[in-house]
């Protein structure tokens, strides 16, 4: 299944969804649910009664800021409950009164202002001892909501949570999920509202993920790893970039709640980003390793947690990855696929000793948002429109096609004597990717850090949610957030 992105949508295909309860109904969502279904038969999608191995997707329920028991959360009893060989996606619906949810709105932007900030407001039942650590963290980087998502996705025992906000009627619906997104479906006409609900999930469905990395040989040996510069410029510079608070701390499960056998279900870890830089000796990237299978600092990195990428596979499921003898070989980020997918349909250029190389040199992919560039110094390359409006996540097929395209409509790129030397686009709901073209007498991400410095490029800690655009001097009009 390719992700195409040619029309308002992508291209999507039909899935199996069923419905199964994990507590009481509220009146709204027993009166919403069967239009949501609706909705999904209309959009061709195949509604079942109980799930089985063909069913994608399984449609659940919670309630609102209480905890669900995990013994009742379908995410950990779908497999022995039907029988089921793999765990479908689970959505979980929860239903919010409205003045409920403004409530609770409202103490966490009275939480967040305090200084020092007292645990107890971020102390809820169903959480682990420290989770108020976490929850207070996430509300600094993505404002109250974000800590309210990931208090209910802690009591819920769910990742993907669909929170319908109203009291007869729905008046909006949020779209949660592991990275932390929190886009929204807008309820005032009822229609519109579950169509643009169904083709939300069904666009996230209808991609996968391209993380079954390949190792290719021969493994490079020891001595030639030691002899590069490149590793010890990694370390570099994920040390200055953590200086510059780039890189957001790890959302670790496991200190959010405490369940038993989480690896079965969900990583343990979701990671706070990656960067690559181009070897010429390698003819490839060398790159941070994935942080969803152990932590992993990435503004304190040591050479276990690099890997080196030197291409994509045949049939584009994952990277091809080279070992290196007598160093720790951990899989490369999650991203690894599209890393490398950007230079695909863009020029090489010459270094000064002769050596062809890609016109870029360094990659940077950080849970960031740009609030302000200098279009002088620094380029922004948008999205095919589609994705604005029907967002993807990371690690996927759709997610890397989306950076590919974008990036190859880069003037300063396809013309590398274009003064610009860095570009970045923006993934709603996730955050930046940033480019870093060769320049003489820097070490790699030199030009990251030094803009940032300079005002250049602004790296702020909100990440728009959807439709937004950067006006004549640079700045950002976030048009969802104006609202």
């Amino acid at each position: 299944m390719i992700y195409r992105c040619d029309r308002e949508i992508g291209m999507m295909r039909a899935v199996h969804l069923a419905f199964v309860p994990s507590a009481p109904l509220s009146a709204l969502l027993e009166e919403s649910l069967p239009q949501l279904l609706e909705a999904f038969r209309r959009e061709g999608h195949i509604v079942q009664e109980h799930p089985d191995e063909k069913t994608d997707l399984v449609l659940t329920n919670a309630p609102f800021a209480q905890p669900l028991n995990w013994r009742e959360a379908v995410l950990f009893t779908a497999r022995r409950r039907f029988g089921l060989q793999r765990t479908p996606t689970v959505l979980t619906l929860i239903h919010a009164q409205t003045e409920a949810f403004r409530r609770w709105i409202a103490h966490f932007e009275r939480a967040l202002l305090k200084s020092p900030p007292n645990p107890a407001d971020f102390t809820f039942a169903g959480l682990a001892e420290d989770a108020w650590a976490v929850l207070l963290e996430q509300g600094q980087r993505g404002g109250p909501i974000l800590a309210l998502q990931r208090m209910m996705q802690a009591q819920a025992k769910s990742l993907r949570i669909l929170l319908l906000v109203g009291d007869e009627r729905p008046i909006e619906a949020y779209h949660f999920d592991l990275v932390g997104g929190y886009p929204r479906s807008d309820g005032s006409s009822p229609e519109e509202f579950y169509r643009d609900i169904v083709l939300r999930q069904v666009t996230a469905l209808s991609t996968q993920e391209v993380t079954h990395h390949q190792v290719v040989e021969p493994p490079i040996p020891a001595e030639t790893w030691k002899a590069l510069a490149t590793p010890s410029a990694m370390i570099r510079a994920a040390r200055e970039l953590g200086k510059r608070n780039f890189f957001t701390p790890p959302v670790c499960i496991n200190r959010l709640v405490h369940l038993p056998a989480i690896a079965d279900a969900v990583a343990e870890q979701y990671s706070e980003g990656c960067f690559a830089t181009w070897e010429p000796a390698l003819k490839g990237l060398i790159s941070t390793v994935t942080g969803s299978a152990r932590p992993v600092d990435k503004g304190s990195i040591t050479e276990d947690d690099l890997a080196v990428i030197v291409g994509i596979r045949p049939d584009k499921q994952g990277a091809l990855v080279r070992h290196v003898e007598g160093k720790r070989n951990d899989p490369p980020s999650s991203e690894a696929v599209e890393l490398m997918l950007m230079d695909a349909d863009l020029p090489r250029v010459l270094l000064e000793n002769g050596v062809e190389v890609p016109v870029v040199r360094s990659k940077l992919h950080g849970h960031r948002g740009v609030k302000a560039y200098h279009p002088r110094f620094v380029e922004f390359v948008p999205l095919d429109a589609c994705y604005y409006r029907y967002p993807v996540t990371c690690a996927t097929e759709a997610q890397a096609h989306a950076i590919y395209r974008a990036f190859s409509r880069s003037e300063a790129l396809r013309n590398p004597e274009d003064p610009r030397q860095v570009v970045f686009t923006i993934l709603p709901c996730h955050g930046v990717v940033m480019a870093e073209k060769w320049q003489a007498g820097k070490v790699p991400f030199q030009l990251f850090w030094e803009y940032m410095d300079a005002g250049y490029v602004q790296i702020d800690a909100r990440v728009p949610q959807g439709f937004f655009r950067f006006d004549e001097s640079g700045h950002l009009v976030d048009e969802l957030a104006a609202r």
